[in-house]
């Protein structure tokens, strides 16, 4: 009792600060479904919000570095030099993303008509994910304080500054989509303007709590030497690279959708975001999974952060089975909060989303497994298998697959979201395997 107390403790916050980030996606996909034309809106949205992804990945892998640096030094008891690492990842965000930025925005234009051949999407999306990327070093920046939050047992911290992030999001959603309050109507323009806003806020309300709470580790004091940022980076860039392999396969993945049908990219988006969504508790219980695999590495006791894992994943699964029966077992309730089937092409949508949804529910219980065993490497640095393992799966099998069976063979939607289903069951077990065999153990951090 006391493990499953401490597991939730840690999990529970962090799972609440992941729902408002991944609710504010959902908020997002349900806004523009109510647009003119909500198939071009989806997949305006759903492309660009992958491709931004994609675009931020080699800098997102900075939470795990932070986050698995930061845990190894309290589990050490040196408190008074938590924060170095963070300091480290700030600096590099602070380096590195405005150039990427800038050159990014520069290209969308160009780079955007090759993710998708539909005029209307090209269109709606080109824009909005220009204004998504403005906001890239405040997103950098925020992953690096999510890391440093989690790995100290103050992940209420995290929790607290996404729910106020995102409630300002939904009311600049709002006006900016819409045009209210006196604002221009920008449509789907607008949803990444009001994205990019609302993540300034988030760095500052991060800033803020920094100062306040991180002071005594070392926040904005302790000069990380340049030794141990080279040491960040060397943790943080297999998980970059493995970032930048899963979005862009994730982009990959839409492009291959879009190949069969402006109809089929709405509802995929609907899908991806629902599974988003439904993986929040597993993401959580991973990442909590993370720190206390961390903490237990630093007070060199292998067997219990060993243990840690395989209790977190029993847990996960639990919890993720049950969150998984509304999608099986009413997919059509689910799909309706997003668009109506009366809107102009909303039935085909429906129809076409409506089996692989309930297949995302039949997998959330091997997702879950997959999740926790992956942030527990994480946790303990073995970041470079965790890569391997990842880019290999995705680009590999998957993609290859699902290309061969959806636009060339003709298989539709399902048969991709069959293909999807199949490569996460076997990169979960894979993940475990490595967890059993203890060589994550040997790492330095």
């Amino acid at each position: 009792m006391q493990r499953l107390q401490r597991i939730l403790g840690l999990a529970l916050p962090i799972i609440g600060g992941m729902v408002s980030q991944n609710v504010l996606n959902l908020v997002d996909t349900a806004m523009v479904g109510r647009l003119p034309d909500p198939a071009a809106a989806l997949g305006a949205v759903g492309i660009g919000g992958f491709a931004n992804f994609a675009a931020m990945a080699l800098l997102l892998g900075l939470s795990t570095g932070v986050q698995a640096t930061a845990a190894r030094r309290k589990g050490e008891g040196k408190c008074e030099e938590m924060a170095r690492p963070l300091n480290a990842g700030l600096a590099i965000a602070a380096l590195a993303a405005p150039v990427l930025s800038i050159l990014l925005c520069l290209l969308t234009p160009w780079v955007y008509p090759f993710l998708v051949d539909d005029p209307a999407v090209i269109a709606l999306g080109v824009p909005y994910l220009q204004i998504r990327l403005l906001s890239m070093v405040f997103v950098a920046m925020n992953f690096a304080f999510r890391g440093y939050w989690n790995a100290v047992d103050m992940a209420r911290v995290y929790m607290t500054t996404l729910v106020v992030m995102h409630a300002v999001n939904i009311v600049l959603n709002y006006v900016f989509i819409f045009g209210h309050f006196g604002a221009p109507q920008l449509g789907v323009a607008g949803a990444g303007l009001a994205s990019a806003i609302s993540t300034v806020v988030g760095t500052s309300v991060y800033a803020y709590m920094g100062l306040r709470l991180a002071r005594p580790a070392g926040f904005l004091r302790l000069r990380p030497s340049w030794a141990e940022v080279q040491r960040l980076i060397s943790l943080s860039l297999p998980s970059s690279v493995q970032q930048l392999a899963f979005s862009s396969g994730m982009l990959a993945t839409f492009v291959i959708i879009a190949r069969l049908g402006t109809v089929e990219l709405g509802a995929a988006n609907i899908l991806i975001n629902v599974m988003l969504v439904a993986l929040l508790p597993g993401m959580g219980f991973g990442l909590a999974s993370a720190t206390l695999v961390g903490q237990a590495l630093g007070r060199n006791d292998a067997a219990d952060a060993e243990r840690w894992g395989w209790d977190v994943c029993r847990v996960s699964a639990a919890v993720l089975t049950l969150l998984a029966v509304p999608m099986w077992a009413a997919p059509q309730l689910i799909i309706s909060l997003f668009l109506s089937a009366q809107q102009a092409g909303g039935e085909a949508i429906v129809e076409a989303a409506t089996f692989p949804m309930r297949l995302v529910g039949f997998s959330m219980t091997v997702e879950a497994a997959g999740m926790v065993f992956m942030h527990s490497l994480l946790g303990a640095g073995d970041t470079r298998r965790v890569m391997k393992v990842a880019v290999l799966m995705q680009w590999g099998v998957f993609l290859p697959v699902a290309w061969l069976i959806g636009p060339v063979l003709g298989g539709g939607l399902t048969a991709v979201w069959f293909a999807q289903i199949a490569y996460r069951g076997v990169q979960a077990g894979v993940f475990a395997k490595y967890w059993t065999d203890r060589r994550w153990s040997a790492v330095t951090v």
